[in-house]
This record gives C-alpha cells, sequence and structure tokens, in this order.
C-alpha cells in the first residue's frame, strides 16, 4: 500500500508542478531575470546528460587521449562552434566516434 501511495503523492506533485505553469499562463508574467535564466536550461540540461557519459564511460573518471566519447564529443563540440549546424554536429560528431573507436 506505501508503493501505491508514494507513486499517487509523486505523481500529483508532478501534475500540480507542471500544471502552475500551464494554469497561470496570461495571469502571471515572469520577471526579466528569470526569462533570461530560462535561456540556459536546454544547455544545462544538455551538459548534465552528455558529459557524464564522455568523461565516465566505463562508470569512472576516464579522461585520457585514449577515451574515443571524449575526443569525438570535443570534435563535435568544435564543430557546433564553429558552424552552427546541428545537423552537421551530429553527423560529424559520430563519424569520429566510431572511427576513434575502431581505431583506439
Amino acid at each position: 500500500m506505501n508503493l501505491w501511495l508514494t507513486m499517487a503523492l509523486a505523481g500529483l506533485v508532478t501534475f500540480l508542478i507542471r500544471y502552475s505553469f500551464i494554469g497561470t499562463a496570461g495571469r502571471f508574467s515572469a520577471p526579466a531575470w528569470f526569462r533570461r535564466m530560462l535561456r540556459f536550461v536546454p544547455i544545462a540540461a544538455l551538459t548534465a546528460l552528455i558529459w557524464p557519459d564522455m568523461l565516465m564511460p566505463a562508470g569512472g573518471l576516464f579522461v585520457s587521449l585514449h577515451n574515443p566519447r571524449l575526443i569525438a564529443g570535443l570534435i563535435a563540440g568544435l564543430v557546433a562552434w564553429r558552424s552552427g549546424n546541428i545537423f552537421l554536429t551530429i553527423g560529424v560528431g559520430m563519424i569520429a566516434l566510431w572511427a576513434l573507436q575502431w581505431w583506439l
């Protein structure tokens, strides 16, 4: 019974948090500093997902020139910085990862 109660409460809390933004749409204007801060949420979330996989592919910290994920990620970052093209970045990053995994 505790498991079901926990799941129901977690679902209710999640719903209320999400609904609070939808329900207040148009009635509440977020401050300018908050809107500026929201621009960085996707970057922070993507960084939190990608960097651990690049730096810890086997569960432990592996910062080395023999880490193909780290090198491919840095190459993809360079392509993203120079080109600004997401498709080119993904393509070059994947090709670099495959080539480095084969080579190393």
